[in-house]
C-alpha cells in the first residue's frame, strides 16, 4: 500500500521546487502588456486586459436576493391588503357607532309624553278631545300632479313588448 504525503511537505506529490515559478505553475502576477517594436519604426500599443464586471459570487448573491424578493413579495402584498381591510372595517364600525347613538337618542325622545303628542298631531293629524282641527291648504305648496295619474284619466297605450308579455302571462294562467 502506497503512503500518501501531506501537502506542504517537501518531496510529496504536488510540491514544486522552491525559487522561481516552474513550468507547471502559473505566475503569481499577470503579465504586463508590452510594446512591440515593429520594423517600420512606429511603436504599436496593445490593450491591457479588462477585469470582468461580475464575479461568480456577485451573480450568486444577486440570484439569492432576487429569490428572496420574489419569496417575500406575495406575503407583503397580502399583509398590505389585510391592513387596508382592517382600516375599512374600523371606519365602518365608527359609522355604525354614530348611527346607533343617533337611533338611541331618537328612541329616548319617545319616552317623553309631550313628544308623542306632538308627533301624533303632526304625522297623524290627531287632536285632543274638545279641540277643533283645521287643515290649511296652500295652493303654492300643492305638488304638481300628472293628469295621467288621476283616477278617471285615460291610460296611455302600452308598448308592444308589454302587450306581448301580458299575452304570455294570460296563456300561462289557462
Amino acid at each position: 500500500m502506497q503512503q500518501r504525503s501531506r501537502p506542504g511537505r517537501p518531496g510529496g506529490r504536488g510540491s514544486a521546487p522552491r525559487g522561481r515559478a516552474g513550468a507547471g505553475r502559473a505566475p503569481s502576477r499577470p503579465t504586463v502588456a508590452r510594446r512591440v517594436v515593429s520594423t517600420g519604426g512606429a511603436a504599436m500599443r496593445t490593450r491591457a486586459p479588462q477585469p470582468r464586471r461580475f464575479t461568480s459570487r456577485a451573480v450568486v448573491l444577486g440570484l439569492v436576493l432576487l429569490v428572496l424578493l420574489l419569496a417575500y413579495a406575495y406575503p407583503v402584498r397580502v399583509y398590505l391588503a389585510q391592513q387596508a381591510e382592517i382600516e375599512a372595517m374600523e371606519a365602518s364600525q365608527q359609522k355604525q357607532a354614530v348611527k346607533v347613538a343617533d337611533m338611541q337618542a331618537r328612541a329616548k325622545k319617545w319616552d317623553d309624553p309631550e313628544y308623542v303628542i306632538s308627533q301624533a298631531r303632526q304625522r297623524l293629524h290627531m287632536v285632543l278631545p274638545g279641540e277643533k282641527p283645521y287643515v290649511v291648504v296652500d295652493p303654492a305648496n300643492r305638488p304638481e300632479t300628472d293628469p295621467a295619474e288621476l283616477p278617471g284619466a285615460p291610460k296611455p297605450p302600452r308598448p308592444w313588448y308589454g302587450k306581448l308579455w301580458s299575452s304570455v302571462e294570460a296563456a300561462d294562467k289557462q
